[in-house]
């Protein structure tokens, strides 16, 4: 638990749907049914109350289910669905022989969307989701999907509701008019590779409007960009309209937390804007965009001749049988499985249960022995498979910090920094001194975007070329899928992905990093964009990011 204080908060507060409420440690549980113990919900079973406060169960009364709702930033949307059972005991039925706790692990609610009585959209919340012991005993559930409360936004209902908003772009229906919204909540399993769904065991309509922040023109007005030494300001003219109503949405925060937006267009700077504070000078902690340049410092020491190639093994550099959990197939663990994320150790960040989650490395006092320490998950060597893996990234990083002359980080200052001109910035270090390429290296935004530039020039910077160009086209290019859609792919620690504006898909390669931050280098069109945003932990972060990229900046430099 990353803060034991909030169990104690989860005593006494009345909100029962805090996600942070959960025990240290597992409790075996026994199956119940729950208790229906208020006369509103014995008298309305199966359905779901809508309010834009929050009510306790306690004190609701008829009149706290609204049938109208307005939706406006910053504001609160509740749903109190009202089962007959306990979300544990619908589970059992569609898988009888799991223990409680395994039906809690392995299921949860799948939501489906309706609007104006059309289906729009269906979610499965992640299994585990919330408490098990609450999941368990209690039949009516709380469900923020707007809410000013703090511990309440990394609920799975604000999860929810964002994806749905956010992701799928279905907060363009809520635009104009009202508009009838109506949820079913159906319990699902997903067990031995397989998911199983129930029936309907609440379902509730309310009608939806929005209503908007007003804006003036010094909102939506487009930032000058100052002269500076370092670009040649692009004189080309874009449709300004995209960035306009960019800035308005900032305005009507709409799109949150956003520090900067830079684009580079035939290697010129056309857009720069800066929002919530920032500004030229300032350092953007963009988290997991630092793990590339260990990607890039690689392909630098490789040319330099410090490493031999990506195919050396970790045995190259560490005697492994001194590190718990000694199995043969780690020997031969290459530099490459590690820049495209499938080594075969049992580490995955997106599995909290994974041994090698980056969230127990963090409290370590030797990351790199806490990553070789890792177990070997058998099912990776039989097969290449792709897992985001943190500490992978400090493996490669200490490896660089070996093989060169000096260190990781002055070796990226004088072969990186220096000749791309970049001299604001800042390392975050290991436990054991070494740059941290798990994502704690800050730039500028400009700074970020020379880098991005530098990769689009094929590695080239201003008569020099820092790098191979085959080390860039690598690197930007599809060396493994990621999933089981054609389009999601990875090279080596770029991510590479379709963005679609208009019906037409334009491919790009990019640095991404938790909270919306991007880099990115397309590649059949001369544009470089970089985005910094501080929306850390959100599910929407990467989301706005997209939309920003798919709705607007790809049209002002396309259109």
């Amino acid at each position: 638990m990353k803060n034991p204080s909030i169990f104690l908060v989860c005593l006494i507060t009345s909100l029962a749907f805090i996600t942070a409420c959960q025990v240290p440690q597992e409790e075996t549980l026994t199956l119940s049914k729950g208790e229906i113990d208020n006369e509103y919900h014995n008298n309305n079973i199966g359905s779901i109350a809508f309010m834009d406060t929050y009510t306790s169960l306690r004190n609701f009364s008829p009149n706290d289910n609204l049938p109208r709702v307005t939706i406006k930033e910053s504001g609160e949307f509740y749903g109190r669905i009202h089962p007959e059972f306990s979300q544990t005991y619908y589970l059992s039925q569609l898988a009888p022989e799991l223990s409680p706790n395994d039906l809690c692990k392995n299921g949860n609610w799948s939501v489906k969307f309706y609007l104006d009585d059309q289906f729009i959209y269906q979610d499965d919340v992640n299994p585990g989701a919330g408490s098990c012991q609450y999941r368990n005993q209690n039949v009516a559930v709380v469900v923020p999907f707007l809410t000013n409360f703090e511990d309440s936004q990394d609920h799975w209902g604000a999860f929810l509701w964002l994806r749905f908003t956010k992701k799928e772009k279905k907060e363009k229906l809520f635009e104009t008019g009202i508009h009838k919204l109506t949820l079913e909540f159906i319990p699902y399993i997903k067990y031995q590779g397989k998911k199983k769904y129930g029936e309907v065991v609440a379902k509730g309509s309310v009608n939806i409007t929005r209503k908007e922040i007003e804006t003036t023109e010094a909102d939506l007005a487009i930032q000058p960009i100052a002269p500076i030494e370092d670009w040649n300001i692009a004189e080309q003219n874009y449709d300004k309209k995209y960035l306009r109503e960019i800035n308005k949405k900032v305005a009507q925060r709409k799109y949150k937390k956003l520090s900067s937006i830079v684009v580079i267009k035939d290697g010129e700077l056309l857009v720069e804007e800066y929002f919530n504070g920032a500004n030229r000078n300032s350092l953007h902690d963009t988290r997991s965009v630092g793990k590339t340049f260990a990607s890039t410092m690689l392909g630098i020491a490789i040319e330099e001749g410090h490493i031999k190639d990506v195919n050396q093994a970790l045995a190259e550099y560490y005697d492994l049988k001194k590190f718990d959990n000694y199995d043969s197939a780690k020997e031969s663990i290459s530099l490459e499985e590690l820049l495209s994320m499938n080594a075969p150790f049992k580490g995955n960040d997106s599995d909290y249960d994974s041994p090698g989650n980056e969230e127990n490395m963090y409290p370590t006092e030797d990351w790199v022995k806490f990553t070789l320490d890792l177990p070997i998950d058998k099912s990776k060597t039989e097969k290449d498979r792709w897992e985001y893996f943190t500490a992978g990234c400090l493996i490669l990083g200490d490896v660089i910090d070996k093989a060169v002359p000096s260190t990781l980080v002055d070796y990226t200052s004088e072969k990186l920094f220096n000749p791309l001109g970049v001299k604001n910035f800042k390392w975050q270090y290991t436990p054991t001194g070494v740059g941290n390429t798990a994502g704690g290296l800050q730039l500028t935004s400009l700074g970020y975007a020379k880098y991005g530039q530098l990769y689009k020039n094929g590695g080239h910077w201003e008569g020099k070329q820092i790098f191979p160009k085959a080390w860039a086209e690598k690197s930007l290019s599809k060396v493994i899928n990621r999933s089981d859609k054609p389009t999601e792919n990875y090279g080596y620690l770029f991510w590479n992905d379709v963005f679609t504006h208009n019906g037409k898909s334009y491919e790009a390669a990019y640095c991404s990093g938790n909270g919306g931050n991007k880099v990115l280098i397309f590649k059949d069109i001369p544009v470089v964009i970089v985005i910094t945003c501080t929306a850390y932990g959100t599910a929407w972060g990467h989301a706005q990011a997209k939309e920003m990229v798919e709705d607007y900046l790809l049209g002002m430099v396309i259109d």
